[in-house]
């Protein structure tokens, strides 16, 4: 994708969606059909599910918020699958009051853990929604990369409490109630009797470097793009990225 049609706030999610993309394929192919059930948890305006319907997959979006869904509903719209997404309200520990348990092909729950009271009955209820064969996709604050942000916003304080606090919060103004480091997310996966396939770091560099380096040079963003699919794949990168990916199997 071309600097032009990749702007700034994409490139946070772009190595996500990659590793996403691919695996909904294989997904699809093991499975014989085109089309894939998708549940996406949290998925609000549907940044991760309209792109999914537009490879001609069905998702439905739980969501607890109205509006986000509202939003929804518009970008589906606009991208011509509004036939292929479903917003439903709800949240991922009540799931099973609003869709069908083993219905899905794939579940993605990303940015929900970081919010819920507990994170491993939330795993394991997104992947009750799955198929016997299915995978899910867990995207969730990372630790090292708030710890970093906090210390080079000169916040060392801060940055001290994220880096001893066991839920990784750096004080009352923090809006995330906790992160994770890449093993505790693994396990999260692993305990609700998933294998984990990979871990990705994301927004390893996208956060911190000063969008006027970007913006400046032609070609700039393209380059980030391949710094940062490059970086994400490395476990000494995983403790310094702002989100952390784990995409894991079941059957």
């Amino acid at each position: 994708m071309s600097d032009q049609l990749r702007p700034r706030a994409s490139l946070r999610t772009a190595v996500v969606w990659e590793v996403l993309r691919d695996a909904l394929d294989r997904r699809a192919k093991a499975a014989g059909r085109d089309a894939l059930e998708i549940l996406d948890t949290g998925g609000g305006s549907g940044k991760f599910a309209v792109q999914a319907a537009r490879l001609g997959h069905r998702v439905t979006v739980v969501d607890p918020n109205p509006n986000a869904l509202f939003a929804l509903e518009r970008r589906a719209t606009e991208a011509g699958v509004a036939d292929l997404v479903r917003g439903v309200q709800g949240d991922a520990l009540g799931l099973f009051d609003v869709v069908e348990r083993g219905a899905y092909d794939a579940v993605l729950c990303h940015g929900v853990l970081e919010y819920v009271d507990d994170p491993a009955e939330c795993v394991r209820n997104v992947v009750a929604a799955l198929r016997p064969a299915g995978t899910l996709s867990l995207l969730a604050a990372g630790l090292g990369g708030a710890v970093l942000a906090r210390a080079l916003a000169g916040h060392f304080d801060e940055a001290r409490q994220a880096l001893t606090d066991p839920t990784g919060h750096w004080g009352p103004g923090d809006p995330v109630l906790r992160r994770f480091t890449a093993d505790q997310l693994s396990a999260l996966a692993a305990e609700a009797g998933l294998e984990v396939a990979s871990v990705h770091g994301v927004r390893v560099f996208a956060d911190l470097v000063p969008g006027v380096l970007v913006d400046a040079e032609p070609g700039a963003m393209d380059a980030l793009f391949r710094l940062e699919a490059a970086a994400a794949e490395l476990p000494a990168f995983h403790s310094v990225a702002t989100q952390l990916h784990v995409l894991a199997e079941r059957g």
